[in-house]
């Protein structure tokens, strides 16, 4: 278990950083949120936007779910859960971009690799939650049925993040945003083994460098 006292003295430090002083940033926050990007990412420890961008309170509206999904558009949903979310951002916040994050290793992503097949775990929810990414596992097993489990793990990952971005679509005032070009779709996978973060180009249908990895000595 992460020690308390730790994060204690981390929240000091950021209250020293963001609150010390006449005009610091929450003098300004306090009075309201105006971030220009949203970000969908994935709950895992490892992969905080904030930290990932060096963004500070207040630069990035995030959603964070497991494996990053984005269920397509469904007017009426019992529960809309992230789909209100992402309706605040672009309705009430009037975000530029939205960002799809996603990552290596992803275990929401392994889970749906395996099918349901996650029981021995007690989990009552994932299971059915990863399904909204099962085209993307479709694919692989359609493409790369004989490739290494590694190989398989990282281009479902990446294809979940294209089928988000294919959702995103599908909610009629984000299309209407993104084709008055008020809006921008974006699709970022970010390689914890190298350090690296990717960028998905429609027109290639394939991820690109964004910023290269970092070369280990």
């Amino acid at each position: 278990m992460t020690d308390i006292d730790g994060l204690l003295a981390g929240f000091s430090r950021f209250q020293e950083r963001y609150f010390g002083g006449e005009g610091s940033l929450f003098e300004r926050l306090r009075l309201g949120q105006n971030p220009r990007a949203m970000v969908i990412a994935c709950c895992d420890s490892r992969v905080d936007p904030g930290m990932l961008t060096g963004a500070d309170p207040g630069d990035m509206f995030v959603v964070r779910n497991v494996a990053n999904l984005v269920p397509p558009y469904r007017n009426g949903a019992e529960m809309p859960g992230i789909r209100a979310d992402i309706e605040f951002g672009v309705k009430g916040l009037n975000v530029e971009h939205i960002i799809v994050l996603g990552h290596r290793s992803c275990g929401g992503i392994q889970a749906l690799l395996n099918g349901e097949g996650i029981t021995e775990n007690n989990y009552e929810f994932i299971g059915a939650w990863v399904t909204i990414a099962r085209q993307a596992r479709e694919r692989v097993l359609r493409e790369l049925p004989g490739e290494p489990a590694a190989v398989q793990a990282k281009a479902c990952e990446q294809w979940a993040i294209a089928l988000s971005l294919d959702n995103l679509m599908s909610f009629p005032w984000i299309r209407e945003r993104v084709e008055a070009g008020k809006l921008a779709l974006h699709g970022w996978y970010f390689d914890i083994d190298r350090g690296e973060l990717l960028g998905y180009k429609s027109e290639t249908g394939e991820f690109e460098v964004l910023v290269a990895g970092v070369v280990k000595a």
